[in-house]
């Protein structure tokens, strides 16, 4: 079973994470694909936006396999570890990008919303970042991505709590665009991809490097990178974050010693 499906609506590439059992989380074969499926994209003139979504109406994407990192596998793309998790969240494209969020968009979940252009939301969906409560923190981007793009009191509280905001206040604070009933979110989503379609390829792409700053295929946004793989890599050697992903594989609350 592929990780990741893609389909071609007209101009509009939609890409679905395929792992439903296991709350769309992302593993390496995710990543692979998923950023495969963005150098298609970018490299064909006949695909003008990409969608993302997830399969099953549970979970859009529950973040980092948290199991796959206990067992010691990597989830990033092998050989391309610089397009971050999810093959997504570092890989910027000149096409633009739609998150179609049908569920829950949980720690890695939602910092592929933070890492798209746009965003349209089932009613039902809920936003988090609770990798504070595993002892780890949102080092995909959502650590600085968040504050970005929320009000900065809202982002650190999420950051701090690792507590989720529903649908309606991620719209409120502008973390999406639109918030529709769940079974209509893939369609409002390459509704809103046809819209952008219509316009000048050419002229939508340069619209979105000169917005973002894209310049040669990277973001300006290296020394935050920096300062996240930093913190992320020293704290990935300490004692809670083992006990953090324990806790959460054995369904039991941690034990934190602040070591």
């Amino acid at each position: 079973m592929n990780a990741v499906l893609v389909e071609m609506r007209e101009h509009v590439l939609v890409a679905v994470i395929n792992r439903p059992q296991a709350m769309n989380a992302i593993d390496g074969e995710v990543s692979a694909q998923l950023g495969a499926a963005l150098e298609q994209a970018d490299n064909d003139r006949a695909v003008r936006v990409v969608v993302l979504t997830g399969a099953g109406d549970r979970a859009f994407c529950a973040g980092a396999d948290l199991r796959a990192i206990g067992r010691g596998e990597s989830i990033l793309a092998e050989g391309h570890e610089q397009w971050g998790l999810g093959g997504y969240v570092r890989h910027p494209i000149s096409k633009p990008t739609i998150a179609a969020v049908n569920g829950l968009a949980l720690g890695g979940g939602t910092e592929l919303v933070l890492a798209s252009d746009l965003a349209v939301a089932a009613s039902t969906a809920t936003f988090g970042l609770p990798e504070v409560a595993r002892g780890l923190f949102a080092a995909a981007g959502g650590a600085f991505r968040l504050p970005e793009q929320l009000p900065r009191k809202i982002a650190m509280e999420m950051l701090l709590t690792g507590e989720p905001i529903t649908a309606a206040r991620a719209l409120e604070f502008g973390l999406i665009n639109r918030v529709v009933p769940a079974e209509q979110v893939l369609d409002t989503a390459v509704e809103l991809a046809t819209r952008i379609a219509t316009n000048a390829p050419l002229a939508v792409q340069a619209s979105k490097r000169v917005a973002l700053g894209i310049r040669d295929g990277a973001l300006p946004d290296d020394d935050a990178w920096d300062r996240s793989d930093r913190e992320i890599a020293e704290l990935a050697r300490s004692e809670d974050v083992r006990e953090g992903l324990m806790a959460f594989v054995e369904k039991r609350d941690p034990n934190w010693q602040a070591r």
